[in-house]
């Protein structure tokens, strides 16, 4: 069993260019360097775009394409990991902690939940130090509720706060829907 976050050769998206080609930069630079690169190319497009559509429409539409970015890395993260369950998710966390980019502190954890609060977020301090802690939610935590529909569409996520937006922890909370049979 392949246990890379990254989709196969054989997964493809809309969204990214070059989709046949596996995407390995997390396991090669790790998200936070990823991220990094990410926000230094984007937040001067941003201002770019920002001058000439206004910033709302421009965050806006950046967005919507870094959470259909997310699902679809939901989708080849819970193919990579051979299967999409919350057991599987929280091994997963791994490439999101790597470098101590999060110090998490785990509540609970079994088939049906996976709880924990985020007490460090190196994510939210990237952005501040870079100057744009306002992106920093659209660039990264936005991204928590679309990666977990593209992993596994009958979890759902709850979070109440974050660092990024000032609270001292982020609280994630993780619970596999009921599903219902239709009778």
């Amino acid at each position: 069993m392949n246990k890379s976050p990254f989709p196969s050769p054989a997964v493809t998206s809309a969204v990214t260019p070059n989709a046949a080609l596996p995407d390995t930069l997390n396991a090669r630079i790790g998200v936070l360097t990823r991220r990094e690169v990410e926000a230094r190319i984007l937040a001067p497009i941003i201002d770019a775009l920002s001058q000439s559509f206004g910033r709302e429409a421009v965050i806006a539409v950046v967005r919507d394409a870094i959470i259909r970015i997310a699902q679809e890395q939901g989708a080849a993260l819970a193919e990579s990991m051979g299967d999409n369950s919350l057991v599987a998710f929280a091994e997963s966390l791994r490439f999101w902690t790597q470098d101590n980019a999060l110090e998490i502190e785990v509540i609970a954890q079994d088939a049906e939940r996976f709880a924990f609060n985020v007490t460090r977020c190196r994510y939210a301090e990237l952005y501040q130090a870079l100057g744009i802690p306002e992106l920093g939610a659209v660039l990264s935590c936005n991204r928590d509720w679309a990666l977990i529909q593209g992993f596994n569409s009958t979890v759902e996520l709850t979070r109440t706060q974050t660092i990024m937006e000032g609270a001292p922890c982020c609280d994630f909370r993780y619970r596999r829907q009921t599903v219902k049979l239709e009778e």
